[in-house]
């Protein structure tokens, strides 16, 4: 069986008990003298000892010689034996001649489907494998997978470590969907067969989670290494070449996840272990130099660093040739040590041989090839060679795109979403980057150049909001009916699966101790059931509705078609920031243009940190209680305007409607808040100063969409009926903890309605204990919000809902929100907390708050988590979330979206209203009831339109001259389809 580590895969040898095989018994004396000799060397093989190891055989292989001759089948698995040492020596020419020439005999004297023959073939395939000869290699264990699978049946342990092993060769050419139920299925037979501390589960387990690793689940991957590292040094002890390659993997994840401290320890662990078990020249040793020299890169120990790259790139040119992988990966490495330094030239040079023997090996569509074309892209942009530069970066976008659409395909809807696409938005964003320098250098028609980038960084911008709105479009472009229940079910089971997945790789990682046997079964049969049921809703889905997997996955628009999509009175803007400088597209019905911004990334998340200081109403209303300053910047909205939307003013200036693609941290920007003209004074010394001010809101109404896929979404795709009821409501619930009689506890008051805002953000596990919510310290963390009971019968007055559409107190409860018809409402309407903001730990997600039941269940506990919005039916033109902070949190960078915004567009709503801070109730009353009343007023106007008068009565009210202030009068964004509801486009 085969372990795979980080960059390379090593055997795992079981021992062969050859005596037992023998056709003919030989003397007593011989017998003693084959088993002694055989004992002595499973032991060092076993313990990694194999020069020791190689001593004992040779005195194995003259005892077998002389009773049996060279062509017995005992004769073949002693060859067996010195191949396994061979191979974990890394003589692999060696080792392969000894596996061929046991196969042979075996073939010969047994025939060819006979298990040892399975097993020569296996060991030999291994070898290729270790030579990235991989379609050898999958041959071979084909070949063998049969003949074991007919010969002992589909449970044997033995079938489990040929399925392991060709779930290497799938992964090592980058067929992830491919490998991933192969080693699933390996740990399930492996775990049943055997004891579940053997070393061949552990080596099930480090191959799983090197698989997640790759995908970039890095908390699943650890856990399964950790457990695997645990087997293994109960059964060979701590100093051995196994439990060194685990260490390395455990290193590796520690460096993914940035704790570096602990992944240098662990680095040298295994490398003082690989040193002194296998020796100073061992390929095994020269992957831990490497992946610790890139380690000092990142910490610019650069002369450590490219010390240890020359020491592993030796050492792998002599075990493995100049052609391998392996050498290709250390000498991409390398490179990226040179361009660190500015020695672009050397860095070429070693990333196009790189290259070059990754397309040999590995082909044109493999991540590594990918990998290496947008490092020459980069490089070349660094050394001014535009031309090359984009020639690279168009290769690697294709090698990428071709490799996710195989992927998708093999793996369908259970896939998680983002996925290979957006694990790589790192090569979109130097395509992007590599366009504006070609247009810089007149190497093309700019207006060709500026479509490609507007495409181009589409693909950077794989936000799960943005998929989500995608699926819920699939299912109205299905139509009503049979079809489209069919479709949400689709989705619905892949959803299943991949909860289920979760489960069960949390299982399958816990120690022994604390691993529930019946539990994990349970999940493997719940998992197993979930996966058939969803390959059968596949195949009727390919028959009924075959558009529905292009539907569900979203594709770049192209500027032509996002024309189309958009009014007259429209203007899109869409961004993309980079590491030093980001990009704005603006795109109108008839016109496009495209800009450099001066700020990067990390510059742009500092600006927007600092440009929401002052918005939080509860820390403005302490300060300016306790005189010390912290109000709004209005230089710093006007510095974000010029650097963000004036490049693009003349395009957009003059368009009623603004809507709004963010990324990155500018997903946190409540654009309508920045300003077009220059402040009188920054920082005005009186509230009513910001009545004057040039907001952007008083210009045009905007929204926001999670991607400029999703206009499409919204707009071609998502004309499902309208819901024949207009709202139907939850709020005023009831926090406090019911008494002994199931009586509400009496509210916590005291606060004026005005300071009567959402619970202060805090990390979620200060509400739970254990598997579920403490409910005591949740209720008193809770203010009462008495006056949504007021919102939301002005809101149905408004709309003309029903009285009994409004769920109140201990009717605002999650079991009503679960058990009513929301399908059949227009408006979906929650004005209650709203529990996204803040460092989220544990197990707790984001969440809205309803009424405490008396006694808490799965199906009622209070919080209707993003998960669980997410499993509800829904045909609402717009979701309202009266609440606290429910867009990204008061951290910039946060994806687009909090989990609730996405879990409400996956269960069908077209438009969200959310907060982007926690906001007083008398204002998001009054804001809530404005923007109806416009709508009421005037239907044909559209949300964004309506929010943006209510705004501005608010704002223009000099009753208060605290209502001039924004925390009061802009904390809601319009998100999804802002625009008047119309059958098409105009």
């Amino acid at each position: 069986m085969i372990l795979e580590w980080r960059r390379k895969a090593a055997a795992l040898a079981a021992a062969f008990a050859i005596v037992a095989a023998l056709a003919v018994a030989p003397a007593a004396a011989q017998r003693a003298d084959i088993e002694t000799v055989q004992k002595r060397f499973n032991t060092l093989l076993a313990a990694g000892k194999y020069d020791d190891a190689l001593v004992e055989w040779q005195k194995l292989e003259t005892a077998v010689k002389a009773r049996f001759g060279t062509e017995h089948p005992n004769y073949a698995l002693i060859l067996i034996k010195v191949a396994v040492t061979y191979q974990n020596q890394g003589r692999y020419a060696d080792a392969e001649a000894a596996y061929k020439r046991a196969a042979a005999i075996l073939e010969k004297a047994l025939g060819p489907n006979h298990p040892l023959v399975a097993t020569a073939l296996d060991d030999m395939a291994a070898v290729y494998l270790y030579e990235a000869r991989y379609d050898e290699a999958e041959g071979l264990f084909k070949r063998a997978l049969a003949i074991r699978e007919q010969a002992l049946g589909p449970e044997h342990p033995d079938l489990a470590a040929t399925l392991n092993n060709l779930s290497v060769v799938y992964k090592g050419q980058g067929r992830f969907a491919e490998a991933e139920p192969m080693l699933k299925r390996a740990l399930a037979i492996t775990e049943k067969a055997l004891d579940p501390n053997h070393t061949q589960v552990a080596a099930a387990l480090v191959n799983l989670g090197l698989l997640y690793q790759d995908q970039a689940r890095y908390g699943d991957a650890e856990g399964l290494f950790r457990r695997a590292l645990a087997i293994q040094e109960k059964a060979t002890g701590p100093v051995h070449p196994i439990v060194a390659n685990i260490l390395h993997n455990l290193a590796s994840t520690a460096e993914d996840q940035g704790h570096t401290d602990e992944a240098e320890a662990l680095y040298k662990r295994a490398l003082a272990i690989k040193e002194k078990m296998l020796g100073p020249n061992h390929p095994d040793l020269a992957d831990t130099l490497d992946n610790l020299a890139v380690l000092y890169g990142g910490e610019n120990r650069s002369d450590e660093a490219e010390a240890l790259y020359r020491r592993a790139l030796a050492i792998q040119e002599r075990a493995l040739g100049q052609e391998h992988p392996d050498v290709a990966h250390i000498l991409n490495n390398l490179a990226l040590e040179f361009e660190a330094r500015g020695k672009y030239a050397d860095a070429e040079e070693l990333t196009a041989r790189a290259l070059a023997i990754y397309e040999k090996s590995l082909g044109a569509n493999h991540p590594d090839t990918a990998n290496a074309l947008h490092n020459l892209a980069r490089e070349y942009a660094e050394a001014g060679d535009g031309a090359n530069a984009l020639a690279y970066s168009r290769k690697a976008t294709a090698a990428v795109l071709a490799h996710a659409a195989r992927e998708a395909d093999s793996a369908r809807q259970k896939q998680r979403s983002g996925g290979l696409v957006a694990q790589r938005a790192l090569f979109f964003r130097r395509h992007v980057a590599n366009l504006a320098l070609a247009a810089r250098q007149q190497l093309a028609p700019e207006p060709t150049l500026a479509r490609e980038a507007f495409e181009i960084a589409q693909w950077a911008d794989q936000s799960s909001a943005a998929v989500a709105v995608q699926q819920f479009a699939a299912r109205f472009a299905s139509g009503a009916g049979a079809l489209s229940a069919l479709v949400r079910e689709n989705q619905d089971l892949a959803g299943s699966w991949r909860e289920t997945d979760r489960k069960l790789v949390e299982a399958l990682s816990k120690p022994e101790g604390d691993r529930d046997r019946k539990a994990i079964d349970a999940l493997r049969r719940a998992s197993g059931e979930a996966e058939a049921r969803l390959t059968a809703s596949d195949r009727r889905l390919a028959r009924e509705f075959p558009e529905f997997t292009a539907l569900t996955r979203p594709q770049p628009l192209e500027v032509s078609a996002v024309q189309n999509l958009l009014g007259s009175d429209e203007a899109l803007v869409f961004f993309l920031p980079d590491d030093k400088e980001s990009r704005v597209f603006a795109v109108t019905r008839d016109g496009f243009a495209w800009h450099d911004i001066a700020l990067g990334a990390d510059a742009l998340a500092n600006k927007v940190k600092a440009f929401r200081r002052g918005l939080d109403v509860g820390e403005w209303v302490a300060a300016r209680s306790a005189g010390a300053p912290g109000m709004f910047d209005l230089g710093l909205a006007r510095d974000l305007y010029v650097a963000l939307l004036d490049p693009v003013d003349a395009l957009i200036r003059d368009k009623r409607h603004l809507l709004v693609v963010p990324t990155g941290a500018l997903t946190a920007l409540p654009f309508h808040l920045l300003l077009t003209q220059q402040p009188a004074a920054p920082n005005p010394t009186d509230v009513a100063g910001y009545r004057d001010a040039a907001w952007l809101i008083k210009r045009q109404a905007v929204s926001v969409l999670p991607s400029v896929a999703s206009l499409k979404a919204l707009r071609a795709y998502a004309r499902q009926r309208p819901a024949a009821q207009p709202m139907i409501g939850f709020g005023d619930p009831v926090f406090g903890m019911p008494d002994a009689r199931g009586a509400p506890a009496a509210p916590a008051g005291g606060l004026p309605a005005a300071q009567r805002t959402a619970a202060r953000t805090r990390a979620y596990t200060d509400y739970w204990e254990g598997a579920g919510v403490d409910r005591a310290i949740l209720g008193k963390a809770l203010p009462p919000l008495p006056e949504t009971a007021t919102e939301l019968r002005a809101i149905a007055q408004k709309v003309g809902a029903a009285a009994s559409d409004l769920h109140l107190e201990a009717d605002a409860s999650e079991a009503n929100v679960k058990r009513l018809p929301l399908a059949d409402y227009r408006i979906v309407y929650f004005a209650t907390h709203g529990l996204v903001a803040g460092d989220i730990k544990g197990v707790a997600e984001p969440s809205l708050a309803l009424s405490i039941p008396q006694r808490a269940s799965d199906f009622d506990d209070g919080l209707l988590t993003a998960s669980e919005v997410a499993q509800l039916k829904l045909n609402a033109d717009w979701v309202v979330l009266s609440a606290c902070n429910t867009v990204a949190g008061d951290r910039p960078g946060a994806e687009a979206l909090s989990g609730l915004a996405r879990a409400f567009f996956y269960a069908g709503a077209r438009a969200l209203l959310v907060s982007h801070w926690a906001v007083a109730s008398d204002a998001a009353t009054r804001l809530t009831t404005a923007t109806f009343d416009a709508i009421k007023s005037d239907p044909g106007i559209g949300r964004a339109e309506a929010l943006r008068r209510a705004m501005l009565a608010y704002l223009g009210d000099t009753a208060n001259p605290e209502n001039a202030y924004p925390a009061f009068w802009g904390p809601f964004s319009i998100i999804g389809e802002g625009a008047a509801r119309r059958d098409t486009p105009e």
